[in-house]
């Protein structure tokens, strides 16, 4: 393997996305490769079935405030410039691997939860993130003890 050139990572910007983006920082600084970053907002007509009959136009525009706000903040401490953040929106695993494969990514790097049994089945962001990516995928694992090492 000749080492990994561009890594997307791929934050849900909660409190574990720093674990998750520590992860990341050590595979860039050690491949000396790019670090892209990428959120995914999505909609809330596709997280409610579009069922609510009423305008969400401004509920989300504050979302998409909120969100990039947050973004640029944990870019900023991360060091990656403007032109490597995208806040899209859409559902998560699809605009991910989008986004992953427009750069040209090696390898998106993904929170985990470690989910199983029903939970699993279910879905999660990181396995159809792993399941859709024509690159390498590493799921951190979040949320746990294990999860805690740097």
């Amino acid at each position: 393997m000749s080492g990994y050139r561009r890594i997307m990572l791929a934050l849900d910007l909660t409190q574990e996305s720093n674990q998750v983006a520590q992860r990341a920082m050590s595979l860039a600084r050690h491949f000396d490769a790019e670090l892209h970053m990428v959120h995914v907002i999505e909609p809330l007509s596709l997280a409610y079935g579009g069922d609510i009959p009423m305008d969400l136009s401004s509920v989300q525009e504050q979302i998409h405030e909120q969100a990039k706000s947050h973004l640029a903040e944990f870019a900023k401490k991360l060091g990656i410039p403007e032109d490597r953040q995208y806040l899209i929106f859409g559902r998560p695993e699809s605009e991910i691997h989008r986004i992953a494969e427009a750069k040209e990514a090696d390898v998106i790097v993904v929170g985990s939860h470690g989910r199983h049994g029903l939970a699993l089945l279910l879905g999660s962001t990181a396995n159809g993130v792993l399941h859709g990516a024509k690159c390498d995928v590493l799921a951190v694992r979040v949320g746990s003890e294990e999860g805690t090492e740097a």
